[in-house]
């Protein structure tokens, strides 16, 4: 075997230990859709009132949301500013779940990423009141538990600490898992994010894509929905959110 080809089997091998150390994804879905709570179709001509922003820039372009990431780089604090730190723009809704489908359309036009996200902003147990998330790119689906994982006061606080970097890995420990993912930039994807109870299961295109099952995903009172995007630039299209029923086992 050529030494110019190790490289490339020992990426493939590892490949296939990530991806069989992963919990298979449930084939069928894990919710039911009960009534509509939500629908936007993006096509007046700026974002209806009930979105919010959270962080900029959003506009609406061509019957679609494009979310542009602005706060790309540390501005250090100065003249009696506090420091910005990098952030993803974000795109909000009030719209209280405990269970629920969201449905959104979205294409990634150099965005790094796109996400679906849940939080409660009364809820004062973790930084902001971040519950969970959903993330793509263009190589992986990332769920995310933050209530009790990256988010819970006490793990956010020990990014400050080095020190504290093993024991904050452990106290993470199945808060979280990337499934590799091949999409295209400039293509249409049908994106769709379950929560029910404690798991979470994506769906890209109506197949499988993620699933995590983690205590903070079951938090009752996800009052928020956010969109968020990072980089440069992500698109959504014909959101719907529906309250859900566990699926019958």
């Amino acid at each position: 075997m050529r030494l110019h080809l190790f490289p490339v089997l020992l990426f493939l091998l590892s490949s296939a230990v990530y991806a069989a150390d992963l919990s298979a994804i449930p084939t069928g879905p894990i919710a039911v859709k009960k009534e509509l709570l939500f629908a936007d179709d993006f096509e007046g001509a700026t974002p209806a009132k009930v979105w919010h922003r959270v962080v900029p820039t959003f506009t609406i372009e061509q019957g679609t949301l494009k979310g542009t990431q602005t706060r790309d780089t540390l501005v250090p604090a100065s003249d009696g500013k506090a420091a910005m730190t990098p952030h993803a723009a974000v795109h909000g809704l009030e719209i209280p779940t405990k269970d629920s489908v969201v449905e959104v359309r979205i294409r990634f036009e150099g965005a790094s990423m796109i996400d679906v996200e849940f939080d409660d902003r009364a809820y004062a147990g973790a930084h902001y009141g971040h519950l969970c998330r959903a993330q793509v790119r263009l190589n992986g689906v990332t769920l995310i538990d933050e209530r009790d994982g990256t988010m819970r006061n006490d793990i956010y606080a020990m990014n400050k600490e080095p020190a504290k970097k093993a024991e904050r890995a452990k106290l993470l420990a199945g808060r979280s898992v990337t499934y590799p993912a091949q999409l295209q930039a400039g293509k249409w994807y049908t994106l769709v994010v379950e929560t029910v109870g404690d798991a979470m299961r994506v769906t890209i295109d109506g197949k499988p894509a993620g699933f995590l099952r983690s205590s903070g995903i079951a938090h009752a009172t996800k009052s928020k929905i956010e969109l968020g995007v990072a980089g440069k630039d992500g698109f959504f299209d014909d959101i719907k959110v529906w309250r859900a029923e566990p699926v019958a086992r």
